[in-house]
């Protein structure tokens, strides 16, 4: 834009060269004697070849002015346009800063500013307002945070208290029928709160920044003790399991996050699966990220609905209600802190796969 507007404005003044210098040339009398009535007629046809002559002379350095104009201008337009950028480059250079250091903050890392100094420009009070807006949206992050981890640890002292005075009322001597029976109903609801609630402080957790445990993990171990540890229901389902992880299949992070990220995924591959159905698990890893995929068959779902799985409390149409709608929610968030991401796709010939993209562990994990 900088070179066009110069391009125009070059081409208007050149115009206007040329419009001036192209005006007549006042005819002037030569000085001297006046001429004898015998020398009239030669001096006005030597005036007229003068005239000629620098008629002649005058187009010709019209031409030049014209040639050396043009030549000029696009010597001067190249240049502008040269110029152009180099002045945009510089004066764009704070946009380029608030860009770059905007696209590093994320909700992990709300606490950075983009502190532009300099004049009281329009560049400053964008960067300013931008920082103000990184304030408000990092104390109301901090306070979501804040009350999901307080709410449940609070909500645990009287969880803990019913459950004590339930095994006090069962553990009497003869207790009747009818509170046996309702104990054991208020445990299985009581157990249900409870593991909402640790989802909830896991979700706190996998939202609060950086992960302070962070070691070297094998994902071998984790999918060998998470398949173990649902080995009863795999047996009562009749499930056939099938897990295909190569050795140092591993990835940095929490063991104790991690450990939650592969217990949810077998979790919910046995809990939502038919009788006599299988899974298969497999992993593989590279020199930058390792790859986790747990496969389930299945009638066939609606990716639309298997998209909105991550998000908490959300369910498939007909499925079980006893789950809390927190296992692959806190699966997608356990990989986002980890710098992962899981997929979800429902597979054309029925059933669930779902795959989690971790970086690979860049020293080997301990014996």
């Amino acid at each position: 834009m900088y070179a066009v507007v110069f391009l125009l404005s070059g081409i208007g003044l050149l115009g206007l060269t040329l419009l001036l210098s192209g005006g007549s040339l006042s005819d002037v009398a030569p000085a001297g004697n006046p001429p004898t009535e015998g020398g009239l007629d030669a001096m006005q046809q030597r005036i007229r070849e003068l005239d000629n002559q620098l008629a002649a002379v005058h187009a010709q350095q019209a031409r030049q002015l014209l040639a050396g104009s043009l030549v000029a201008l696009i010597v001067m337009a190249v240049v502008s346009l040269v110029l152009g950028r180099v002045l945009a480059k510089r004066v764009l250079r704070p946009l380029r800063l608030i860009t770059g250091t905007t696209r590093r903050i994320s909700a992990d890392s709300l606490d950075q500013r983009l502190a532009v100094t300099g004049p009281a420009d329009e560049v400053k009070d964008l960067a300013d307002t931008v920082d103000e807006l990184l304030e408000r949206l990092e104390a109301s992050f901090t306070a979501q945070r804040r009350f999901v981890a307080n709410a449940s640890h609070e909500l645990r002292t009287p969880l803990a208290t019913m459950r004590a005075s339930l095994d006090v009322a069962a553990a009497k001597a003869d207790p009747p029928a009818s509170t046996v029976a309702l104990a054991d109903r208020l445990r299985t609801q009581l157990d249900r709160v409870d593991h909402l609630l640790d989802g909830f402080l896991v979700l706190a957790r996998t939202q609060h920044g950086a992960l302070a445990d962070a070691a070297p993990v094998d994902l071998g171990d984790l999918i060998g003790a998470a398949v173990r540890e649902r080995s009863a229901d795999v047996q009562t389902k009749g499930l056939s399991v099938t897990v295909d992880v190569p050795p140092k299949t591993a990835t940095r992070g929490s063991p104790a996050l991690l450990a939650r990220l592969v217990g949810n995924v077998v979790d919910n591959a046995v809990t939502h699966n038919e009788n006599d159905g299988w899974i298969r698990i497999t992993g593989s890893t590279s020199e930058e990220e390792t790859v986790l995929v747990v496969e389930t068959g299945g009638q066939v779902l609606d990716q639309r609905q298997v998209d909105r799985l991550t998000q908490p409390f959300e369910r498939l149409a007909g499925a079980r209600t006893g789950s809390s709608g927190l296992g692959l929610s806190i699966v997608a968030a356990v990989a986002a802190a980890h710098r992962g991401q899981l997929t979800l796709l429902a597979r054309p010939q029925g059933g669930l796969r779902v795959s989690i993209t971790l970086p690979a562990a860049k020293v080997p994990v301990p014996a």
